[in-house]
């Protein structure tokens, strides 16, 4: 069955295509591609399919949302892109967020993200708790994950978001880049999860967990054995 997207005006999809052309120019220029690809993830994950709360409505610069946990550093994202945001009232900040999102993904090397606008803003911020913990293993991946609707391969792709960025200690605990280039999306992540532990690369307790279950390992062994984009 085919997906049922919103539909937006000339203007609103003219000021999108304009507002794309912006974020480029700041990521590329800020080499902020993995603090603003957090900032879309951090807010989309918050999605809970049994309730249809949380989500990519915007709320993620909310400050009480900001002070979650897992959210840690995300108000440098945040404060980056308001500039952005303010010469495109149009927008809402739900897509504005997720267009970054898309862009942060293009502009390291990744495929090209058909944007389907029309996200509308919500007040109400999500609990704190529904992000997925670095520290944990397969049950809470599943159980985290699992309540956003999505299934073990969309875990393991989504994972490989991790191929983009490096922990911050300040923020998570955690200290180092996942992959040698930080700043290129590509399957190295997957690559170097296989290939074991390096000296000056960090593997997490969710990144490890991915190896040792069996339909997990499976998918991470596609994804690092083939060109994906």
């Amino acid at each position: 069955m085919a997906k049922c997207y919103p539909t937006v005006s000339e203007e609103y999809q003219k000021a999108v295509e304009k507002c794309k052309r912006k974020l480029r120019g700041l990521i590329q220029e800020k080499h902020c591609a993995p603090i603003i690809l957090r900032v879309a993830w951090h807010s989309a994950g918050t999605f809970d399919v049994a309730t249809k709360t949380g989500g990519p409505f915007g709320t993620i610069r909310d400050p009480a949302e900001l002070t979650h946990k897992a959210n840690k550093g995300l108000e440098i994202a945040v404060r980056i892109l308001e500039p952005i945001k303010e010469q495109f009232p149009i927008l809402s900040y739900a897509d504005f967020y997720q267009l970054a999102g898309v862009v942060a993904v293009e502009v390291t090397g990744g495929p090209e993200i058909h944007f389907h606008p029309g996200r509308p803003d919500k007040e109400e911020a999500p609990p704190e708790g529904r992000l997925p913990d670095g520290n944990k293993g397969v049950d809470h991946l599943r159980d985290v994950f699992g309540h956003m609707g999505l299934s073990d391969k969309d875990i393991v792709a989504l994972s490989g978001g991790h191929t983009l960025g490096r922990c911050h200690k300040e923020r998570s605990g955690f200290e180092g880049p996942w992959t040698t280039n930080p700043l290129i999306f590509d399957n190295s992540y997957f690559k170097e999860l296989i290939s074991g532990e390096k000296e000056g690369l960090i593997q997490l307790p969710s990144d490890k967990a991915l190896l040792e279950d069996p339909v997990f390992r499976t998918f991470v062994e596609t994804y690092a054995a083939v060109c994906i984009f």
